[in-house]
């Protein structure tokens, strides 16, 4: 790539971009950005070196001023695929999901069909966690002599997301003639659907784990495929021998992963929003009224979210990070005017009006254009007060499990970066126990302001608690979000597989069937006092 009208001795050039790179490997922020000043000076309009500035400023956690350099790169040499990827990739940074996508048919358009920007131009829609978008770039990218085990593996993963298991299924099969050992293939093939004893894979299971992975990670997802098969055969014994096996596994890849201080983190949370701070007036308060649905997860949040999803007047949004992402940004802005403060006090002194604007702005580009929208990221349950100051409208839907079967389903699930203490039984009933003290500490300072819905009562008395549901965000009545068929929205959370099927009560008390390798976890959950 060259500046036009200019011919820089590009040698040199490079050697002093390569210097700054190195810099920014080396956590040297500010001694980047001082060689992309001094680089922009000679060569203002050269694309290296305003890419290299727009990587300077996501050194400083500036992606507004990143996206102003990679943009000004993509005008001075346009159609070079690189160059738009890492535009996309700071668009979804901004949230700006509808910018992105229309990066991705760009880089489509302009690659004349190339299979690998086809598979580019997916990776943004999956970034702005939209399968649906992503699937036809998949399938045209699936060409005879252009096939590969990740692009395999994509195509099915979408095909899962959008509802299509069969479709799914079939390619992994494919995929693992291909590549016998690739470790999510079989895990995800083994969570499509329930298996049965006339079809499954648990003799070739066991196989794959007799003949080894080349990496750790590929044998605990065959440990954790195996270990559900056997729960749905009601083999629960060898069940969790394998999920214990991996979980275990898992745990010791983990190693620099400390519960202690996020459980400090829920504390100083707690400690700066207080009843005083609740209290504290807000300026021009956001209209919007979104539904956010919070809790642990695996304790039926998605289930809560396709009742509403379901709904003529509310579109789902899905998992979002957004609000705790702006939320932080907003929290180290305020920190400048209070040094002295941790960023969760900082937090108190956030830009509430703006939070509520710039969250709503993010999220309603990630759900359909209906007037309501749900969030079912589970970790808001953290942020419940600093929703309440920046959302005055939203409704905040809580769900409560019964704790052993709550863990229980934490601890035989396989995230994928997510929740690192699920895969310890001691750890995993401290951070309950913590999740616990949260919700009690919103529940006394925010009287009234959140809705506890028990899954027990939700699976028991599927209409009544919908009505329930319903009437407490807003909503008028309607028995479509009763109706499993009526899903057409795309689901990317660990319940995609359950999403379309009726609700059933299949998991309540089913940790029950695991007591004695559980029995360490209820010990821990009692010395809490919560078992």
């Amino acid at each position: 790539m060259t500046e036009r009208g200019a011919t820089p001795d590009l040698a040199s050039l490079r050697r002093r971009l390569g210097e700054g790179f190195e810099l920014i490997r080396r956590d040297q922020a500010a001694a980047a950005e001082a060689v992309a000043a001094e680089l922009r000076a000679a060569h203002p309009a050269h694309p290296e070196v305003l890419f290299f500035s727009c990587e300077t400023r996501l050194a400083h956690a500036d992606p507004e001023g990143a996206l102003a350099y990679i943009t000004a790169a993509v005008e001075a040499m346009p159609g070079v695929v690189p160059l738009l990827l890492r535009q996309a990739e700071v668009l979804v940074m901004l949230r700006r999901r509808n910018d992105a996508k229309a990066v991705a048919a760009r880089i489509a358009a302009l690659a004349d069909a190339d299979p690998q920007a086809l598979a580019h131009a997916a990776q943004i829609h999956n970034s702005c966690d939209d399968p649906a978008g992503a699937l036809p770039y998949l399938e045209r990218a699936r060409t005879p002599g252009h096939d590969s085990v990740p692009l395999r593996f994509d195509l099915a993963t979408a095909r899962h997301h959008v509802g299509d298991a069969e479709g799914a299924e079939r390619d992994l099969d494919e995929l693992l003639q291909l590549e016998p050992r690739f470790g999510p293939a079989l895990h995800l093939r083994s969570t499509l659907r329930r298996q049965t004893a006339q079809a499954n894979h648990v003799d070739e299971l066991e196989a794959r784990l007799a003949a080894g992975f080349p990496r750790e990670l590929g044998r605990v997802q065959c440990l954790y495929a195996l270990a559900k098969e056997l729960e749905d055969l009601g083999e629960a014994e060898r069940s969790f021998a394998r999920l214990k096996e991996g979980a275990d596994l898992r745990r010791k890849m983990l190693a620099g992963y400390d519960l202690g201080a996020e459980l400090a983190n829920f504390e100083a949370i707690r400690t700066a929003w207080d009843a005083s701070a609740m209290a504290r007036p807000v300026d021009g308060p956001e209209q919007a009224a979104p539904v956010f649905i919070v809790g642990m997860p695996r304790t039926g949040t998605t289930l809560v979210e396709r009742i509403f999803a379901r709904h003529p007047d509310c579109g789902s949004a899905g998992e979002l990070l957004d609000f705790g992402q702006v939320l932080g940004g907003l929290a180290r802005k305020a920190q400048a005017a209070h040094p002295e403060l941790g960023t969760a006090a900082a937090s108190v002194f956030a830009d509430f009006a703006l939070l509520g604007r710039e969250y709503v702005r993010g999220a309603r580009e990630a759900a359909p254009p209906r007037p309501r929208f749900v969030d079912k990221m589970p970790i808001n349950f953290l942020y419940c007060g600093p929703i309440r100051k920046a959302l005055p409208n939203a409704r905040i839907v809580h769900l409560v499990r019964e704790p052993m079967d709550t863990c229980y389903a934490v601890y035989k699930t396989l995230f994928n970066q997510a929740y690192p203490f699920s895969y310890d039984l001691a750890e995993l009933a401290d951070y309950y126990a913590g999740y616990r003290r949260m919700m009690d500490h919103w529940h006394a300072v925010m009287p009234g302001a959140i809705l506890d819905v028990r899954y027990e009562d939700l699976v028991s008395d599927p209409e009544g608690q919908a009505r329930r549901l319903l009437d407490g965000c807003g909503f008028a009545w309607d028995p479509v979000v009763l109706d499993p068929a009526a899903d057409s929205q795309p689901s990317t959370t660990a319940s995609a597989a359950q999403v379309r099927e009726p609700i059933h009560a299949r998991s309540v008390r089913k940790w029950e069937q695991h007591a004695a390798g559980l029995e360490p976890l209820r010990r821990r959950l009692a010395e809490h006092g919560l078992a």
